[in-house]
C-alpha cells in the first residue's frame, strides 16, 4: 500500500512525478505519455479526489532505530507525518492524504544528488558507510539537507554481532566493555573498512586489537601491520605473546629486519616503526595488508610529514587508527587521521579547510562523521568494571645510538670483570644510562631526541594531562630530576614539584598537601628511597616508575603512595624498562622475587642479590 499515485503495469510499479500528473488534474481530456504508458485523468480511478493547487514541503529524516539507521521522506498535515516515497533514488513529489491529492514545492534536487552520492534507492535501513556519505555531502555543500537524530553513540554501546569469545584461544579475560570494543571493530570494519580506537590510556586498546586479530586468525590467515612509534614495539611483542601464543609475530625494525616482502608470509602480525615505514615503504606495499593499526596515531597529525604521507600509501584492506588522545590541537588532525582510516571521506585538506572552521563550531559539524567512526571510552566511564588498580609493565626498545652506546659501557664491565669480583657497583652505569643517556654524560641536547624511554614517558604523560589529571613519577637520580622539572615544565606547561634526599623533611608534607589539593593536572617527582614511604598522594592516580629498583619492597610502598585508603580513582601504575638490558632483569628478578617470597624474604633495602642475576646482565645486549 502506498498514499502515492502509482501506475501497474505487466507487473511492475511506476512512479510518475507531479509534472507528469498535474495535466491531468488541471486539463480536460489530455493524454499523456509516461514510459510508453498512456496515462488518463487518475479521477476516473479515484473519483473522490480533490486535487490541491498549493504546493507543501517536505522533508527527510535519519534516525537511529532497532540498532540501525533508518532514513525517511515526510511532510506533515495537520500534524500528522504523511511519508514520501522514494523510488529508485528520486523522491516522489506528490502524495495523497485524505482523498486530497498535494504536490512537493520544495526542490528536490540537492537531496536527490545526496542519496545518488550514497547509493541510496529508497526509504527505510542504511548502512553507516552511507550514513556517512550523506554528512560528507552536507558537510561539502556547507548546508543542512536532513534533519539528522542519529545517536551514533548507539553505534558503540551494544554487541553488534554474537561472538563466543570463550572460544577463541586467548588467554585473557575481557572486561565488558573490551569485548563491546571488539565486536564493534568487527562490524565497523565490515561496513566502513576503517575506525578509530580512541579509548582513554590504560584500557586496553592493545588488547582489543590482538582479540581481533585471533579472531581473524581463527575464520582465514591474516596479514596485519602495526605501525607503532620505537618504544611501543617491544610493547606489542609482549602483549601477543602473553595474550595470544597462537599468534605468529615479527618485529621489522632494526638493520636485521626482513629484506623481502615475501619474509612476511609466515607472520600473522609484523610490527614495525614509523620512521621503517618512511624507508621500506615500496616494499611493505609489494603486499596487500588485510589490516593495517596505527598506534599512537596522533603520529599521523600533521597532514604534510612524510611519516603521514608514507602511513596513508600503505597498501590495505582495512584500518584502525589507535591513540588515547585522538585530537589535540586543530580540527586538521581529524581530518588526517579520519583521511588514513576512510580516504577521501572528508575530502582533499583544501576542501576541508574550506568547510571546516578550526574552531568549536567546525567541531560541531565534524562530529557525526567522526563519532560514527570512533568508539572512546573514558576511566570514569567504565570505572566499575575496573579493578581498583593496573599495572601497566612497558617493555621498550633502545633506539640503535642506545644500542651501540649501551654495549660500550657494557664491554667495559665485562673487562673489569675478568680481573675483578662481580659486584652491583659495576652496573651502576648500565642503570643509568638506562635511565637516561644524559646521565652518564655533559650532554645538553634536548632530552627527548636521546631517549626512547623518555619519549614513552612523555606519550604517557601526555595523555594523563589531556585527562586532567596528576602523576607520580618515580627516579632514583638527581640528574634525571633536573631534567624532568626542566624539561616537562617547558614541554608542558605542567605545575611540577619534586621530593628527594635533599627536601627537608619539614618540607615534604608540605609539597605533597599542595600537589594534593592543586586544582588541575600537575606532576610529582619523587625518589623512592626519600619519599617511597609514609606519604599520602592520593591526589595522584597514576604511578610512573620511571627506572626500576633491585627491591619489589621498595616498588611496592612507593606505588602505595598513591594506591591508598581516600583514593577514589583507579590507579594505573606504569613501570618503563629496556628489554635485552640490564633493566630486564631487574625485570625478571622483582617478577621471580615476588612470586616466591614476596616483601618477608626479599627485606627492604635490596643488597642482597643473586650472582646469577648479575651474570645474566652480562649477556643481555640490545639489538639494533
Amino acid at each position: 500500500m502506498t498514499n502515492t499515485l502509482c501506475i501497474s503495469s505487466n507487473g511492475n510499479i511506476y512512479y510518475p512525478l507531479a509534472k507528469d500528473l498535474y495535466p491531468l488534474l488541471t486539463k480536460d481530456k489530455v493524454k499523456i505519455q509516461f514510459k510508453n504508458i498512456e496515462l488518463s485523468d487518475p479521477r476516473e480511478a479515484f473519483p473522490s479526489l480533490k486535487y490541491s493547487s498549493i504546493g507543501t514541503t517536505f522533508k527527510v529524516s535519519i534516525k537511529s532505530k532497532d540498532k540501525s539507521i533508518c532514513l525517511n521522506a515526510y511532510s506533515q498535515k495537520k500534524g500528522i507525518s504523511i511519508p514520501i516515497v522514494i523510488h529508485e533514488g528520486k523522491i516522489i513529489d506528490h502524495f495523497v492524504f485524505e482523498n486530497k491529492w498535494f504536490y512537493i514545492s520544495n526542490d528536490t534536487s540537492d537531496i536527490e544528488d545526496a542519496l545518488r552520492d550514497a547509493n541510496i534507492s529508497s526509504a527505510g535501513k542504511i548502512s553507516l558507510a552511507q550514513y556517512l556519505k550523506l554528512k560528507n555531502f552536507e558537510m561539502m555543500r556547507k548546508e543542512s539537507l536532513f534533519e539528522d537524530s542519529v545517536d551514533t553513540s548507539l553505534m558503540q554501546k551494544y554487541p553488534i554481532e554474537d561472538v563466543d569469545i570463550s572460544a577463541l584461544p586467548l588467554r585473557a579475560t575481557l572486561y565488558d566493555y573490551q569485548k563491546i570494543g571488539f565486536l564493534w571493530i568487527r562490524s565497523i570494519l565490515g561496513n566502513v573498512n576503517g575506525c578509530i580506537l580512541g579509548d582513554e590510556m590504560g584500557l586496553g586498546k592493545t588488547l582489543q586489537i590482538i582479540t581481533y586479530a585471533v579472531s581473524m586468525q581463527q575464520k582465514r590467515t591474516c596479514s596485519i601491520l602495526v605501525v607503532a612509534p620505537i618504544s611501543l614495539l617491544a610493547n606489542w611483542e609482549k602483549e601477543c605473546r602473553k595474550f595470544a601464543p597462537c599468534l605468529n609475530i615479527l618485529i621489522h625494525h632494526g638493520s636485521q629486519r626482513a629484506g623481502n616482502f615475501k619474509d612476511f608470509n609466515p607472520y600473522d602480525i609484523v610490527v614495525t616503526s614509523y620512521s621503517v615505514v618512511i624507508n621500506d615503504l615500496h616494499m611493505l606495499n609489494m603486499k596487500k595488508w588485510d589490516l593495517v593499526v596505527l598506534d599512537e596515531a596522533q603520529n599521523i597529525k600533521s597532514p604534510t610529514s612524510a611519516r603521514t604521507i608514507a602511513c596513508k600509501s600503505l597498501n590495505r584492506e582495512n584500518a584502525i587508527a589507535v591513540s588515547g588522545t585522538p585530537f589535540e590541537n586543530h580540527v586538521t588532525d581529524v581530518w588526517s587521521i579520519v583521511d588514513f582510516v576512510k580516504p577521501g571521506l572528508l575530502g582533499s585538506l583544501d576542501q576541508f579547510n574550506d568547510v571546516i572552521s578550526d574552531d568549536v563550531d567546525g567541531g560541531r559539524k565534524l562530529e557525526p562523521i567522526l563519532s560514527s567512526l570512533m568508539i572512546r571510552r573514558l576511566v570514569k566511564d567504565v570505572a566499575n568494571e575496573l579493578p581498583p588498580r593496573i599495572d601497566i609493565d612497558q617493555p621498550l626498545q633502545m633506539s640503535p645510538k642506545e644500542c651501540e652506546e649501551y654495549a660500550q659501557y657494557l664491554d667495559e664491565i665485562k673487562g673489569l670483570s675478568q680481573t675483578s669480583q662481580i659486584s652491583i657497583g659495576m652496573f651502576q652505569k648500565l642503570r643509568m644510562y638506562c635511565t637516561h643517556p644524559i646521565i652518564t654524560s655533559n650532554d645538553i641536547a634536548d632530552p627527548y631526541s636521546k631517549s626512547i624511554k623518555y619519549q614513552r614517558l612523555c606519550e604517557i604523560l601526555e595523555g594523563i594531562l589531556e585527562a586532567k589529571e596528576k602523576a607520580i613519577v618515580f627516579t632514583s637520580y638527581k640528574k634525571m630530576f633536573e631534567i624532568f622539572e626542566e624539561n616537562l615544565r617547558y614541554r608542558y606547561g605542567v605545575k611540577t614539584w619534586a621530593i628527594n634526599g635533599e627536601t627537608d623533611v619539614s618540607e615534604r608534607q608540605k609539597i605533597v598537601d599542595e600537589f594534593n589539593q592543586y586544582s588541575s593536572s600537575a606532576v610529582l617527582i619523587l625518589n623512592p628511597r626519600a619519599a617511597g614511604t609514609g606519604l599520602n598522594i592520593t591526589g595522584a592516580n597514576h604511578v610512573i616508575h620511571y627506572n626500576l629498583e633491585w627491591n619489589p619492597a621498595l616498588e611496592d610502598q612507593s606505588s602505595a603512595r598513591a594506591y591508598r585508603k581516600g583514593q577514589s580513582k583507579t590507579v594505573f601504575v606504569y613501570r618503563l624498562y629496556y628489554k635485552d638490558t640490564i633493566e630486564q632483569v631487574i625485570q625478571q628478578r622483582i617478577l621471580r622475587k615476588r612470586d616466591i617470597a614476596k616483601e618477608a624474604v626479599v627485606g627492604v633495602t635490596g643488597d642482597t642479590l643473586d650472582e646469577d642475576d648479575l651474570l645474566k646482565a652480562l649477556t643481555m645486549v640490545p639489538k639494533i
